[in-house]
């Protein structure tokens, strides 16, 4: 496995990463939901399929070309 040469650019830059971590985020929500259930005005249903949706958004951005900056 080889690195782009400016990965650490390319980390905080790539929307696939943000779209991940919001992934990651949401998916911990879902975890955490019947312990915080009560504070949350979303249903597992509805949590369950904005994480599939942010993935779904991830993999497109993956990909999809992005500008040169990034370290292409």
């Amino acid at each position: 496995m080889r690195l782009v040469p400016d990965w650490r650019r390319v980390l905080l830059r790539a929307w696939s990463v943000r779209l991940l971590l919001l992934a990651g985020l949401l998916s911990g929500l879902e975890a955490a939901l019947p312990i915080i259930g009560g504070y949350l005005p979303i249903s597992p249903g509805v949590l369950a399929s904005v994480t599939v949706l942010v993935v779904a958004g991830a993999f497109v951005a993956r990909i999809v070309a992005q500008p040169k900056s990034l370290g292409d």
